[in-house]
């Protein structure tokens, strides 16, 4: 479980984020991924309102693989893979698709039942041919962008192996580094996240045990301080952890549409 609080003093935006991921979950029957999160009025700390916070999760988190991506992927970067095809994998596919000419995703899941749900749903809502394989290494090699979208786990299962990724693609490792065996990674010529010391306290933590230098955050990389992919060959990586700042950038937008259209419940204090 983490406590997530921010504070965004341009957006006037402050509060909570109570999030919790249980790998163990989906066998009972319930979301591995859940949490509340709570949004402050700035002038008075009072709670305005109590929101779930899977779907904020969900779509921040897509979005931050596609700024990454922004600067790290090829423009004209048409293909990407996708290794877990549950929430994270519909929402970085949409995020992606938003930014790259996608034509097709190469979707690969444990579970075929919920590859085939996936290759339904990212068909008819986006519009792009899904391929579905049998093998993780038929959704890395000859992918422009990867992402790997499975429970992150403390001990990696390391099943992208050196060699896979192709050169000029980019990679997005939602799952930390599970999915990723540590000379795959070493192969990158630019490894980045999104905020490196929040990387360096879960290494501290037991995570990350074997990765490449850190080349930039994202912030260095928006801001100019740090270059992002320089040329067409490069095999670009980001490890995005998910910085609180994301979500309270959402809870706003959503607070003032929930008022505007009479969505939600008025709870007493």
């Amino acid at each position: 479980s983490h406590a997530m609080p921010a504070y965004i003093p341009a957006l006037k935006s402050a509060g909570l984020k109570w999030v919790a991921g249980f790998p163990e979950n989906p066998k009972q029957g319930l979301p591995y991924v859940t949490g509340l999160l709570i949004y402050n009025d700035v002038e008075t700390g009072l709670p305005l309102a109590v929101m779930d916070c899977v779907w904020i999760t969900a779509m921040r988190t897509g979005a931050a693989t596609a700024v990454a991506a922004k600067y790290l992927a090829r423009p004209d970067s048409s293909v990407v893979g996708v290794l877990g095809c549950g929430v994270q994998g519909r929402s970085n596919v949409e995020a992606l698709n938003a930014l790259f000419p996608l034509e097709r995703v190469m979707a690969y899941d444990l579970d075929s039942q919920a590859a085939r749900r996936y290759a339904d749903e990212i068909g008819e809502r986006l519009g792009l041919e899904v391929v579905l394989v049998d093998e993780p290494r038929k959704a890395v090699t000859g992918c422009d962008l990867v992402v790997t979208a499975g429970p992150i786990l403390k001990e990696p299962h390391r099943t992208i192996k050196g060699g896979w990724l192709d050169e000029g693609a980019f990679a997005s490792l939602v799952d930390f580094d599970s999915y990723w065996h540590p000379d795959a990674m070493h192969q990158a010529d630019k490894f980045c996240t999104d905020d490196v010391p929040q990387l360096r306290h879960y290494q501290e933590a037991g995570y990350f045990r074997d990765i490449p230098p850190v080349h930039a955050g994202l912030g260095e990389m928006a801001t100019g301080q740090k270059p992002g992919r320089e040329t067409p060959q490069e095999r670009t990586m980001t490890a995005n952890l998910g910085l609180a700042m994301d979500d309270m950038t959402v809870a706003p937008l959503l607070y003032e549409q929930a008022v505007e259209k009479g969505i939600g419940t008025w709870l007493p204090l």
